[in-house]
C-alpha cells in the first residue's frame, strides 16, 4: 500500500552486550509507623498495569515443541527460543547477526565450522546454556527427525571443544551459519527439560528456551499468553512489553475490527479490499514488503485422475492467473515462476510459466482420456483466508467449462493438514497453502514440498521422482562450496517439476501486516514470515 514504511536494518532479537546482566538488587522497604487507634496505616500503592502486546492471529498453533514445530506456531516459538545466528531483513549491512553464538568460522571447504557461544545465558528452567546444550538440541532434533530436522543432514559430528566452543564436522560442504539461523528446527532448548518432560509437555504450552518470553498459559485453538523472562540475558529497558497475548481469530473481519479498535496491536490477513481504507487511518500502519512466500495448489499425484500428468498439466492451464492477480490481488502478488519465489537465489524467470488457455486444457484432457471432463475434485483451503476462498470460487467456474466439478472446502488449518497427511486415496485432490522458508535456500521449497517422503508431512502432492530427489540433494550438498553450480541444479530440478506439474504455482505473495501506530520498532523480515520479535518493540 502507498506510504507503507520500508524495512530498515535491524538487530537480532536481543542486542545487549555479551556480558551477563547483573540481577537487580532488592529494594528495601521503607519502615512504616505502627498504626494507632487514631492513625490509619498508609494506603498501599496500586500495582502498575502490565504492558501487554496483543497479536490477533488468523490460524491455530499445531505444535509448540521446538524440535518439531514446522507451521504457524513459529510466531510463538520465536519468542520463547533463540537460534545461534539471526538472518537479517533486506537492506541490512550484514546477512547474519549473532544471537546465542557470538562468532563463527569455517575451514576452506566449509566442512568444519567452529562456533563461539554467548556466556552467562540460562534456559527458562535455570539450566546453563553451553556447548553441551547446543550439541544436545541439534542431535535430539535430528534424532526425532520430523519437521525441518533435515536442515542438519550435513552434520556428521558435533564436538564440544569447551563450555563455550562447539565444532561441527560435516559430511559435505554446507552454509551452516545460514542453517543455524533457521526459523524452524534450529532452536536451542534445555536438555534437562526435554529429557524429563518430552514432546507432550512442550506441546501442552510449556517452554524451556533462552528467549525473552515464557508461555504462561495455552488454550489450544484460542489463546496463548506469554510473560517476560526476568532473567533474560539481554536485560530489560523501560517501555518493553511485559506480556504477549496471541488471540486466535479465523474471521478476517474480526481481525480488522480488533486492529481498528485497539483490542489488538498487530495482525494480518484482514479483508484485502479494506486495506486502502486502513492505510489512510492515523492509528494503524499497513506494512507492505516483498516476501519469500508463495501460494500453491498441491495436486494429489497418487489418486485418479490427477495421477495422470496430462490431467495435471490441463489443470495448470485452467486457472486465469493474470486476471485473478490483477482483479483480486493487485500489488499484493505476482504470478510465480515455479516454486522458488522472486528475490531468493534459485529463482528463475527462464522457467516455463503456465498461462490461462482452456483450449490447451481441453486438448490435454482429451489426450488423457477425459474429453468431456466428467470427474469431481475436492480442493481444501484454510478457513478465513479470503484470497484462497476467492481463488477456489474463480477456479471452480473455469473448471466447470471443462466439465470438471470442483468442490471448494474451507477447513481449520489443523484439520486440513490432518486430512492431507492421511492416506492419499482418501485425501483431498488439491491442497492449497502458502510456503515460506525454514532457512533462506531453494532447498526449503524444493525438499519440503516435493522430495519423496515415507511418511507425509508437507509433500501434500505425494510426488515421488528419484531423479528429482537426487538432483536437489546434490545441489544442496554443493551449496556450501559452489553456490552458482548449486543454483543451476536447483533450476534444473524446477524444470522437472514444471513439466511433471505436481502443483499449480499460483503467485508469489507480498508480506502485508498491520500494527497500531503507537507500536515502535517493528521491521518485517521475510526470513521469519509473520513473526513479531516482541522484545524489539515498545509502545509510545
Amino acid at each position: 500500500c502507498g506510504g507503507a514504511p520500508q524495512p530498515e536494518p535491524t538487530q537480532p532479537p536481543a542486542t545487549a552486550p555479551t556480558t551477563e546482566v547483573a540481577p537487580p538488587t532488592p529494594t528495601q522497604a521503607a519502615e512504616q509507623p505502627e498504626p494507632t487507634p487514631t492513625q490509619k496505616p498508609p494506603a498501599a500503592q496500586p500495582a502498575a498495569e502490565p504492558n501487554i502486546f496483543v497479536y490477533a492471529h488468523p490460524t491455530s498453533f499445531p505444535d509448540l515443541d521446538p524440535a518439531q514445530s514446522y507451521s504457524n506456531d513459529s510466531v510463538v516459538v520465536s519468542n520463547c527460543y533463540e537460534t545461534l545466528t539471526f538472518y537479517n531483513p533486506p537492506g541490512s549491512p550484514e546477512i547474519l547477526s549473532p544471537v546465542l553464538a557470538t562468532s563463527w568460522e569455517a575451514n576452506a571447504d566449509a566442512t568444519e565450522w567452529v562456533f563461539k557461544l554467548r556466556q552467562g545465558v540460562k534456559f527458562h528452567d535455570g539450566e546453563p546454556f553451553n556447548a553441551e546444550a547446543v550439541k544436545y538440541s541439534i542431535e535430539k532434533t535430528k534424532e526425532i527427525g520430523v519437521g525441518a530436522a533435515y536442515i542438519w543432514d550435513p552434520v556428521e559430528e558435533i564436538e564440544v571443544v569447551d563450555d563455550y566452543t562447539v565444532k561441527f564436522k560435516l559430511s559435505y560442504p554446507a552454509p551452516l551459519d545460514l542453517i543455524a539461523s533457521s526459523g524452524y528446527a534450529a532452536w536451542m532448548y534445555s536438555p534437562k527439560a526435554y529429557e524429563e518432560h518430552g514432546h507432550d509437555w512442550f506441546n501442552e504450552g510449556h517452554c524451556a528456551g533462552t528467549g525473552p518470553y515464557i508461555i504462561e498459559s495455552f488454550e489450544r485453538g484460542s489463546r496463548v499468553v506469554m510473560t517476560r523472562n526476568e532473567d533474560y540475558w539481554g536485560g530489560w529497558k523501560e517501555g518493553q512489553f511485559d506480556k504477549v497475548v496471541f488471540e486466535i481469530r479465523e474471521d478476517p473481519v474480526v481481525l480488522q475490527q480488533m486492529i481498528e479498535s485497539g483490542e489488538a496491536d498487530f495482525t494480518y490477513q484482514v479483508p484485502p479490499d479494506n486495506l486502502p481504507a486502513l492505510d489512510k487511518r492515523e492509528d494503524v500502519i499497513v506494512y507492505a514488503n516483498p516476501g519469500y512466500q508463495n501460494l500453491l495448489g498441491l495436486l494429489n499425484t497418487q489418486k485418479p485422475p490427477l495421477d495422470n500428468k496430462l490431467v495435471r498439466q490441463a489443470l495448470s492451464y485452467s486457472f486465469p492467473y493474470k486476471q485473478f492477480i490483477e482483479s483480486v490481488m493487485g500489488l499484493r502478488a505476482t504470478q510465480a515462476y515455479g516454486p522458488v519465489p522472486a528475490g531468493m537465489w534459485g529463482h528463475s524467470k527462464d522457467l516455463f510459466q503456465y498461462h490461462y488457455d482452456l483450449d490447451k486444457a481441453k486438448e490435454l484432457l482429451a489426450e488423457a482420456g477425459y474429453p468431456d471432463g466428467g470427474f469431481d475434485l475436492l480442493m481444501t483451503y484454510a478457513t478465513g483466508d479470503l484470497d484462497e476462498q476467492q481463488l477456489g470460487e474463480v477456479w471452480k467456474a473455469e473448471l466447470a467449462k471443462l466439465g470438471i466439478n470442483l468442490t471448494v472446502q474451507g477447513m481449520n488449518w489443523e484439520a486440513q493438514w490432518d486430512l492431507g497427511k492421511s492416506d492419499p486415496q482418501n485425501a483431498q485432490d488439491i491442497f492449497v497453502m502458502y510456503w515460506w522458508p525454514d532457512y533462506v535456500s531453494p532447498y526449503s521449497f524444493l525438499y519440503s514440498m516435493f522430495h519423496s517422503e515415507e511418511e507425509t508431512l508437507f509433500n501434500l502432492s505425494y510426488y515421488s521422482n528419484p531423479e528429482y530427489d537426487t538432483l536437489i540433494d546434490d545441489a544442496n550438498a554443493l551449496s556450501g562450496s559452489d553456490r552458482d553450480k548449486a543454483e543451476e541444479m536447483f533450476i534444473q530440478a524446477q524444470q522437472i517439476l514444471v513439466e511433471d506439474a505436481p502443483a499449480l504455482f499460483f503467485y508469489d505473495v507480498a508480506n502485508i501486516h498491520l500494527a497500531r501506530s503507537d507500536i515502535k520498532g517493528y521491521v518485517d523480515n521475510p526470513a521469519y514470515p509473520h513473526v513479531v520479535f516482541v522484545y524489539q518493540l515498545t509502545r509510545q
